[in-house]
């Protein structure tokens, strides 16, 4: 056979024998990554959107943020008249001071009333010592002209008499006077009781109109990124009514791995992130936890097994992964596409 014959085939064993090389090490590093890693391209990144919504309705005067601003926990977003709110404050406070004002005439009447009952009480001892009297008088001259009906003349003993049923009399007046006067305070007190509760209704109103007030400012609860802003100077809105959406700024991956590959994983396990948006920022985290039941159990229409033709689907279930330092110059956001590979070993 001619050399050039030969070097053909020789050109084609060595492409055979690389292709196998080639074969030989893909199959080896496949082993090994099995071995060692199990990822999953069904990944993204997550995080807990907060809507921001008013409390209060009202025209918007001010919005000071724009899109896909980053603000701090407390930054004002969104601004509402507030003009409405004030009056309403200064009417409420009004009807505090009027509140308090009947409070400190109901307690003076308290104290008027408790002076009264124990004048009361003093002129009914006064009495009563005085009807005693009368009434000692009385058996006194009936004992007299009982030894002696001469000693005392009708006229004196019908006076005595006289006296003694005028004292009765005022006894009875002076208890009635006593009992009188402690209805009375009772009354006051209850008229205190009643103005007390008129003061912490109107406090409460005060402090209703306040927090109004205050809710025409609406401020951020986290730090994070403005997204979705709808609201715009002059718009008049409700309470509920979505302005915007803020961003926080912890995110995290969720991974929905095979429940076939759930026994390889476990809390605590390291983990390689690709990030497609950031492709030369591969970043470390670690397996946080693992949702007890697959994604499709928490539908709004979970699938009914027990009904129809059944056919087994491998299910996929959410693994949640925290980054251990998120990576520098990258925009991250719900939604996402990662790539996660948990070490396993």
């Amino acid at each position: 056979m001619s050399a050039g014959k030969r070097r053909p085939r020789r050109r084609l064993l060595l492409v055979a024998l690389a292709v196998v090389a080639l074969l030989v090490i893909g199959g080896a590093y496949a082993w090994w990554y099995e071995s060692h890693f199990v990822g999953t391209d069904d990944a993204f990144i997550d995080t807990r959107v907060a809507a921001v919504s008013p409390r209060v309705p009202g025209r918007v005067i001010a919005v000071p943020v724009i899109d896909n601003e980053k603000v701090a926990a407390g930054q004002v977003l969104v601004k509402i008249d507030p003009a409405t709110y004030r009056v309403a404050l200064q009417q409420a406070l009004a009807a505090e001071q009027l509140a308090k004002t009947g409070l400190g005439e109901a307690r003076a009447n308290v104290a008027v009333a408790r002076a009264a009952l124990e004048q009361a009480r003093a002129s009914l001892i006064s009495t009563q010592a005085q009807t005693a009297n009368a009434l000692a008088n009385l058996h006194r001259y009936l004992f007299l002209r009982h030894r002696n009906i001469r000693a005392l003349a009708r006229t004196q003993l019908d006076q005595v008499e006289a006296a003694a049923r005028s004292a009765r009399a005022e006894l009875r007046a002076a208890r009635q006077r006593v009992v009188g006067a402690q209805a009375q305070l009772g009354a006051s007190q209850a008229a205190v009781a009643g103005a007390s509760a008129r003061v912490a209704s109107a406090r409460a109103q005060v402090a209703a109109a306040r927090l109004d007030l205050n809710y025409t400012t609406v401020r951020a609860a986290q730090a994070g990124h403005v997204a979705q802003k709808s609201v715009a100077l002059g718009n008049y809105v409700s309470p509920g009514q979505e302005l915007m959406a803020l961003v926080p700024l912890k995110v995290w991956v969720t991974a929905n791995f095979k429940e076939t590959d759930l026994y390889l994983i476990h809390p605590g396990q390291r983990v390689s992130i690709h990030i497609d948006a950031c492709p030369q920022a591969d970043v470390r985290g670690h397996v946080q936890s693992i949702q007890r039941g697959s994604g499709e159990a928490f539908d709004l229409l979970p699938p009914q097994n027990a009904t129809g033709n059944y056919v087994k689907i491998v299910q996929r279930v959410p693994v949640r992964i925290d980054f251990d330092a998120l990576p520098r110059a990258c925009v991250l956001g719900p939604g996402m596409s990662v790539e996660p590979d948990i070490r396993l070993n």
